[in-house]
């Protein structure tokens, strides 16, 4: 099978994935904001179909774990709503400039650890779950990056809570995506091939996350949320200065 790196490249890209990996695996999300701007300078082509079914992958896996804990009324309410945000994100990416929604959306996920850093916890309610669902898709859409806003709407629940939760939220948004890229014919047989040199990454960062996660479910997920929902708004924010 013909695959378009080389030895060097490969060993990158599982160290890339299996940090990301480790640390969706961990608190929920996260393969996305470490994993984006390190595989597009290896291979833009692993953005956005390959990366997306290798997420679906673990996200499925993760599901499975925490199956007794998900939180069912989030995942009903946050269907739609990343349904409606991805949808939304493809319109508008036809009148706005990607850059310009990135600064944007980055912006909005650091004014949102502000928030939260000062004491104000939006609470888990049908609208709120909604809301961030939307801005979920939206960002997952036009950045590639969008696990922050729900991350924050969960970020004072248990560990087992938080990922279970968010996984199944993430495995039907994902297809979402993923069918979209289909029928416009941005995933093709090509994207299969490199979502499969991304896959041992993946495999290999969850099984070794059943230790990490155990220990940040000690009261560090909160903190490790909060940390990485900033580092994934200043990332897109860079990433949109530098592009423009």
């Amino acid at each position: 099978m013909d695959i378009p790196v080389d030895l060097v490249q490969y060993v990158l890209v599982f160290i890339i994935v299996f940090c990301g990996t480790l640390l969706q695996s961990s608190i929920g999300f996260g393969l996305g904001p470490l994993a984006v701007p390190l595989l597009v300078l290896i291979n833009p082509d692993f953005i956005p179909g390959p990366l997306l079914l290798s997420a679906l992958v673990l996200t499925s896996m993760m599901a499975r774990r925490d199956h007794n804990s998900i939180h069912a009324q989030g995942v009903i309410w946050a269907i739609p709503g990343r349904l409606a945000g991805s949808v939304l994100g493809a319109a508008v990416l036809l009148v706005i400039p990607r850059e310009s929604l990135s600064l944007l959306f980055g912006s909005m996920v650091v004014l949102a650890i502000l928030i939260s850093i000062s004491g104000l916890h939006p609470r888990i309610a049908p609208w709120t779950i909604l809301t961030a669902a939307v801005f979920s898709g939206l960002m997952g859409t036009t950045s590639a990056i969008g696990g922050a806003p729900m991350g924050l709407i969960y970020q004072d629940q248990n560990g087992p809570k938080i990922r279970g939760t968010l996984s199944l939220i993430f495995v039907f948004g994902t297809i979402i995506s993923l069918a979209s890229l289909w029928i416009i014919g941005r995933f093709t047989i090509s994207g299969f091939k490199l979502s499969l040199v991304l896959l041992p990454g993946i495999l290999a960062g969850f099984w070794v996350s059943r230790k990490t996660a155990a220990f940040l479910d000690r009261g560090l997920i909160r903190p490790a949320i909060l940390l990485v929902s900033g580092l994934a708004g200043i990332i897109v924010i860079i990433k949109s200065i530098y592009q423009t």
